[in-house]
């Protein structure tokens, strides 16, 4: 049975819960014939492959935070996330075949790779990384090992770890972290964007700033829809 979600509860339902098992994301709407289709056999396959999975369910129409950090252009829309990673995804209603082909591959024996990016460190990350130098997992995990450092030789090279694989949420966050600073206050958040709005129009770094400001908050937090309707209002 798949679990619905919503913004207020994306971050501990997906992001946390991954940490645990693959965490399979159904973005989808009421009027959406495709999704429709694609739905019970969705939940279906998951049931059936085990509890090394959950299914949720994100009604983008309600939930328009999580459609934006997943910059969702198409439904039905369905990614897989493990350890607080996008690892997969695909775009429209597969015939119910190629979805078990899918969800058979997310959950195939793990790669030495999978195996040293568990063991979590520096040093066991870079080894994932030589053998498998797009694994998403490692790059994540050693990006925010590498920002928290603090040093800008380390934020740099996180940045250009990130640049390798596909954008996400986790990857947007990571990266707002080495541009704006691991240490930076979430309780100065909201000066910081009202000082930063009247610039965006004209000011690329200032843009970027407050853009880096809304991944650290999160879809989760009730804050970030509302300044993202103002950056809009600004920039148009």
């Amino acid at each position: 049975m798949a679990t619905d979600v919503t913004d207020e509860t994306f971050q501990t339902a997906v992001i946390e819960r991954s940490a645990d098992v693959t965490v399979v994301i159904d973005l989808w709407a009421p009027w959406c014939g495709p999704c429709r289709t694609l739905g019970p056999v969705l939940e279906q396959v998951v049931e059936e492959a085990g509890d090394q999975f959950e299914l949720v369910k994100v009604n983008i129409d309600d939930n328009p935070q999580v459609a934006a950090a997943f910059r969702v252009q198409s439904i039905p829309a369905v990614f897989a996330v493990r350890d607080k990673a996008v690892v997969d995804g695909f775009i429209g209603a597969l015939p119910e075949a190629q979805v078990r082909d899918w969800v058979a591959n997310l959950g195939a024996v793990q790669s030495e790779a999978d195996q040293l990016v568990a063991a979590g460190d520096e040093v066991s990350l870079r080894q994932a990384l030589e053998l498998e130098p797009d694994h998403t997992a490692a790059i994540v995990g050693l990006a925010e090992l590498l920002v928290d450092k603090g040093d800008d030789p380390s934020k740099e090279e996180a940045l250009g770890l990130l640049a390798r694989i596909p954008e996400s949420p986790e990857t947007r966050r990571v990266a707002a972290l080495a541009r704006t600073g691991a240490d930076v206050n979430p309780d100065a958040f909201e000066d910081k964007l009202a000082e930063l709005l009247p610039q965006v129009k004209t000011d690329e770094k200032a843009r970027q700033e407050f853009i880096d400001l809304l991944d650290l908050m999160g879809v989760d937090d009730p804050r970030t829809a509302e300044y993202r309707r103002r950056l809009s209002a600004a920039l148009f």
